[in-house]
This record gives structure tokens, sequence and C-alpha cells, in this order.
């Protein structure tokens, strides 16, 4: 029998896990966070793949033959290498999906319009990962992307206040853009702690899109849809939260992030 592993760089997967067991509550996972080296928005390409390898290894050898990437810029710029260049050279029979591909599922839908605004870490716009796939889905849809490098730092930090006010700003810059928008998609999922305080920020008529529901959603129909993953994992409902640093802070923000208490256990994933 094998876990369902969950990697992030940080703490923002933690929104997504908090509706992936809500969505599959009999399933056995371990969430791994990055913490020691996070932010990955104002990394390199090859540094984020690096640190994104490292992470899924290590849940690899905690049980786990099946990881998603709780990160949109580990999805945007690592996943396609390790699903193409490592896993079918060196871990057959294990999979990495990741969250970009099934939110541009979803988000395409929902605009009317067709003019969605996205706020995501500089990486993840450098990437194109979500105009690509969304073009890919529906060729008619415009999308607009806002680079938010504070968000993260300072939702990492605990400085809420003062995120909801770099919020404020890059909101008004991506509208600025376009009058069309009516929908915002949050490609962060960081940005999930302060979505009451984005939503607040964004005018009534457009709809502000988070990730954790989607995700959920598409991963207990893709265990459906792929039984040789979905059967073989653990049905005792465990929960193991992991990270590379640990403090005080840290379990309180994982906790916020988490919507209940967690105990989060250190993991050594990269060279000192």
């Amino acid at each position: 029998m094998s876990i369902l592993g969950l990697f992030d760089s940080g703490f923002g997967g933690l929104s997504v896990v908090r509706k992936v067991r809500r969505a599959l509550p009999e399933y056995a996972f371990a969430y791994l966070g990055d913490n020691a080296r996070t932010p990955y928005g104002g990394l390199s390409p090859e540094t984020i793949y690096q640190y994104t390898l490292e992470g899924v290894l290590h849940l690899f050898n905690r049980g786990a033959d099946l990881v998603v990437l709780a990160c949109n810029t580990s999805s945007s710029v690592a996943l396609r290498r390790i699903q193409q260049q490592y896993l079918p050279f060196h871990t057959a029979g294990k999979r990495v999906l990741g969250i970009v591909i099934p939110t541009a599922e979803e988000v395409s839908r929902q605009s009317v319009t067709k003019v969605i605004g996205v706020l995501a870490t500089q990486v993840t716009v450098a990437s194109q990962a979500y105009p690509q796939e969304i073009f890919k889905i529906d060729p008619s849809v415009d999308v607009i992307q806002q680079a938010c490098p504070l968000l993260v730092p300072l939702i990492e930090a605990g400085e809420f206040e003062k995120a909801e006010e770099a919020a404020d700003g890059y909101i008004r810059k991506l509208l600025q853009q376009s009058s069309r928008i009516d929908t915002i998609l949050l490609g962060c999922t960081h940005y999930a702690l302060i979505e009451e305080s984005i939503c607040r920020l964004v005018p009534n008529d457009i709809r502000v899109v988070s990730q954790g529901e989607i995700v959920a959603d598409k991963l207990a129909d893709y265990l459906i849809r792929h039984p040789e993953f979905g059967t073989t994992i653990e049905r005792t409902g465990k929960s193991t939260f992991l990270t590379t640093a640990i403090s005080p802070r840290i379990e309180t923000l994982a906790t916020r992030f988490y919507g209940e208490p967690i105990v989060m256990q250190i993991a050594r994933i990269h060279q000192d």
C-alpha cells in the first residue's frame, strides 16, 4: 500500500490539502512544505526544478507513489521536466501531477466575457503556463497576468495587513489592463489565506477563483479514473505534515492555512 504525497514550496499548499482532506477523508497522505527555502517565486527555473525534485523524491521515499505539486510555481516550471526527463528513467510506476492544468480547465469555463485575470508569482507569470494551457482549452479566452512579487514573502512572514495593501496595488494594475476582466484567478495557493481581503478589493461583478476545491475535485476524479493509484492508497485517514524548517511561527501559520491545529515534523531533504 502507498500514501498520497503533496508538495509545496511553503504554506500555501495547505489550503489545497484542507480541501483534499474534505473530499478524500479516508486517504492517508503526507504533506511536505519546503519552508526552509521558500519562496520559490524569485528563484531560477533550474533551482526550482532541483528543489521540487528533492521534495518529490523525499515523498516517494516516504511511501508515496503519486505526488501532487500543490504549488503553482513548481507546477509551472518543474512539473513537465520531472514527468518527461526524470520519472521515466528513475522511478517506474510513480507519478507526479500539477495544479495548473486542472485549474486552467475549470477557470476557462467560468468567464462570460472571455477575459481572465491571473494574479501569480513572477516565475509563474514568466512561464506563461496559464495563458498557454487556457489557450489549448479555449483559444477565444484572453488571459491577462499580473505578477505579485511581495505577496508570498508577506504572507509567509504573517504580515497580512501589508499583504492586503500590496494586493490592492496589484489588483489595480491588473484591472487597468482591461475593463472586460470578469474572472480573476488566484494563481498561487498562498493567496487563499487573504482571499477574503482580495474579494473585498475586487469589484462585485468580478468572480474570484481560488484553487483548493478545484484541485480536490479533479484529484478525486483522477483517482477514480486511475485505479492503479486510487485503489492502492491506504484508507487509514492518517495525515503527516512535514517541513524543512520548524519554528513556533511556522507551526502557527501552518495551522492557519490548514484551518485546524496540526503537528509538523522536520524533514531533511537538502544538503546544508
